[in-house]
């Protein structure tokens, strides 16, 4: 994504532009990932110093806030990030911990009908957990 748009998207959602801003987002979205703060703050600063861990992880939460990003949760006290806003599922590999996104229409709805009474869903997501191909092909 070229620099204009990516100026132009974060500006319709009402977020004031800095570098670490900037480069944080642009970071996320030339990835697939899911990357941790300490890896994206790592990316930054490969070449010389441009922001802290707390920058990083207060771009992203201010990133989250506006609905560019979305937080992964998928192993215990481990936030990833993804700048895949859209609605999709994820392929977690137990040994390696790579992330993958799974089109949304790969699982049909739940079946909302069968959950108990006063249940409010307002959304849903599903994690595979298993083994990626290069894990796979290591185990055999």
């Amino acid at each position: 994504m070229d620099t204009s748009t990516i100026t132009e998207i974060m500006k319709s959602k009402g977020l004031r532009i800095t570098p670490q801003r900037f480069s944080v987002y642009a970071n996320l979205l030339a990835r697939c990932d899911h990357p941790t703060v300490e890896q994206i703050w790592g990316d930054l600063n490969q070449d010389f110093s441009m922001s802290s861990k707390a920058t990083v992880y207060s771009t992203l939460t201010a990133l989250k806030d506006v609905g560019l990003v979305r937080e992964v949760l998928l192993q215990d006290g481990v936030s990833r990030f993804d700048a895949n806003v859209r609605e999709h599922h994820h392929f977690f590999c137990l040994n390696c911990k790579a992330i993958e996104d799974l089109d949304w229409e790969v699982f049909h709805p739940p079946l909302v009908k069968l959950l108990r009474s006063g249940l409010k869903v307002t959304g849903y997501e599903s994690t595979i957990y298993g083994l990626c191909d290069r894990c796979n092909t290591e185990t055999n």
